[in-house]
């Protein structure tokens, strides 16, 4: 059933890139600089999750290495690679650079001046999550670097620009912005449907069932395509000539499960405990969580950074949030209440 498998992995960058031709050509204009071995503005690229910013980031970049021979790409992860540190030896290691850097005892300023000793090809440096890093000052250590472009990968524009001091803020704000919307239903379909055609046989999954995929993941492409993951996978296990419709509502459920499990353990310790707090007392307020937190660690970060983290976990679905500004609480998502397969 399944043709090939790497089609339906979420990290999968297509060859063609579906209702996204705009912010495709906005972003390779921005880097077309570096085609001509000259530096490139930053790009901040922003949407909702499963807005495909990754996916579009990464599908330009190859592009660009395709079309010029002395360009090299370096991804980070700063949800995972949360400290300034880790960010500067991830590119550093992407580079080969890390031989003798010792992660217990290299202070930062060395990383940064390997970083401008570096006079390999032109890098272009994809930040994901770049809003969820605890020292946002990685991204002015590498904005001074010429040799280096930036493309920071974040859902709020306001929440990177909060995180920032005003010298990085005047930089950023004029940088170029990629700003991304949800997809629509009749977008994911056509998603799905290029994903189905090139890693499944033919026949396998309807039209119909596809419709309902994508009205079930509301505008997320990342949900969307672990649905139709799932579904193939369970159906090629238990030997289905084709896709059931049993089988489908049983693979929206897991697909969510997996995401949600996925989102919990990428949380940074700050930010569980801050989810447990919630999961425990909600519905609860910011002041009371930034309270129970304080007490809870032993180096709490301020209110302000606790809110960021709070519209992060909300943004990717772990809470849910009631009230206005003055009055809001957080309680943990139900589940059952997300958008069911029809």
């Amino acid at each position: 059933m399944i043709r090939d498998a790497r089609v339906l992995r979420a990290g999968f960058v297509p060859r063609e890139v579906e209702h996204r031709d705009a912010e495709v050509n906005h972003l390779s204009s921005v880097l077309e600089p570096i085609t001509n071995g000259e530096p490139a503005d930053t790009a901040i690229v922003t949407g909702p999750s499963g807005a495909g910013k990754t996916c579009i980031s990464q599908f330009v970049t190859e592009r660009l290495r395709e079309e010029v021979l002395d360009v090299e790409t370096t991804y980070v992860n700063c949800w995972r690679n949360y400290t300034r540190f880790r960010t500067l030896y991830q590119i550093l290691d992407d580079l080969g650079a890390t031989i003798d850097i010792h992660r217990q005892s290299t202070p930062h300023d060395e990383l940064v001046d390997r970083l401008q000793q570096h006079d390999g090809p032109r890098t272009v440096v994809i930040l994901d999550e770049v809003d969820q890093l605890e020292d946002p000052s990685v991204i002015y250590d590498l904005h001074s670097l010429p040799q280096f472009a930036i493309i920071c990968i974040a859902n709020k524009e306001e929440e990177l620009f909060s995180r920032v001091d005003d010298r990085l803020v005047s930089r950023l704000r004029s940088s170029e912005h990629v700003r991304m919307d949800k997809y629509h239903d009749e977008q994911l379909y056509d998603i799905l449907s290029s994903r189905a055609k090139w890693g499944l046989d033919e026949d396998v999954i309807t039209d119909d069932q596809l419709y309902r995929i994508a009205d079930a993941a509301a505008g997320d492409a990342r949900l969307a395509i672990g649905i139709l993951r799932t579904a193939a996978g369970k159906a090629d296990r238990e030997n289905h000539e084709r896709i059931t419709d049993d089988i489908l509502l049983d693979a929206a459920e897991d697909a969510r499960a997996q995401i949600k499990q996925k989102s919990l353990d990428s949380l940074t310790p700050h930010q569980r405990v801050v989810y447990d707090i919630v999961r425990e007392h909600g519905p609860v307020g910011p002041s009371e969580i930034h309270e129970r937190y304080s007490e809870d660690v032993d180096d709490p970060r301020t209110k302000r950074t606790i809110r960021t983290y709070l519209s992060k976990m909300e943004q990717y679905n772990l809470l849910e949030a009631e009230g206005t500004s003055r009055d809001r609480e957080y309680s943990l998502v139900d589940s059952a209440a997300a958008s069911p397969m029809q």
